[in-house]
């Protein structure tokens, strides 16, 4: 099996090695393992691509690579530069620091990793691990998914439902803030919505009297709705969210097309 690996937190980043761990356990000893990553962390970037300026890659190693650009950047760069049209069979986009479950979704590189992966007809799975209090002292905060993370991608690949529509389903997968072994089990799981937090900005000002502003997270302990992503990861299950790059609202067309008849 061929793997190719990304992230958003960068070639250097500990969950990094985590997946390529968990890689290497997937693809086997006959297998092979492609790393295209991130030069510098590109949290939050979502799903962007670099359209309007070129980006830089350099070989870092043997099937390691980084690029000036974002984990959608990567996938691409792996699918068209590195691996010169020898398609992977798995794309894996992670292991993120800190979850992506809920809004997260919406913000994330990790997650475009994985989507940028499926609109180009490959299997994909995005990982994280969500970080919290109960994890304090773990020499390794990455314990859950190091432990669990080789069954989960080995299980969705066995009996996942990977569909070959236009917009082919990937997966994301959050590991709860827990040490491995007080993981309770899987638990398929919608995307959730934290009510009353959210992003938003924290001015400061510069020594020189210049204003910047810093994008700030809410609160990341808050639940979710039962049974959707992040409430399933506080209740100590790793979530697995089947998704679509396809943003239509499915369940308004009819009625608004009825309304504007």
């Amino acid at each position: 099996m061929r793997i190719l690996v990304t992230n958003d937190d960068g070639i250097n980043a500990p969950g990094l090695q985590v997946l390529e761990e968990i890689a290497h356990a997937i693809a086997g000893p006959q297998g092979e393992v492609w790393v295209v990553a991130p030069a510098f962390e590109q949290s939050g970037v979502g799903h962007c691509i670099s359209y309007t300026h070129p980006m830089m890659i350099m070989k870092l190693g043997p099937r390691r690579f980084a690029t000036e650009g974002s984990p959608a950047d990567c996938v691409l760069a792996g699918l068209f530069d590195v691996l010169d049209g020898a398609r992977p069979d798995l794309v894996l986009s992670g292991v993120n620091r800190g979850n992506n479950s809920a809004e997260n979704v919406l913000y994330s590189g990790t997650i475009g990793g994985a989507m940028e992966a499926a609109l180009q007809g490959i299997p994909a799975i995005a990982l994280s691990q969500f970080f919290g209090p109960e994890m304090d002292g773990l020499s390794d905060p990455f314990e859950a998914a190091r432990t669990h993370g080789p069954k989960l991608v080995r299980d969705l690949l066995d009996h996942g439902i990977w569909t070959n529509d236009d917009y082919r389903t990937f997966y994301n997968v959050n590991f709860p803030p827990l040490p491995a072994a007080r993981v309770k089990g899987t638990r398929v799981a919608a995307q959730g919505f934290r009510r009353d937090t959210g992003f938003g900005v924290e001015p400061h000002q510069s020594p020189s009297g210049k204003k910047f502003l810093w994008i700030k997270g809410g609160p990341q302990q808050t639940p979710t709705l039962p049974g959707t992503d992040a409430a399933v990861n506080l209740e100590g299950y790793i979530s697995v969210t089947p998704m679509r790059a396809d943003l239509t609202a499915h369940d308004l067309l009819a009625d608004l097309s009825a309304r504007l008849a």
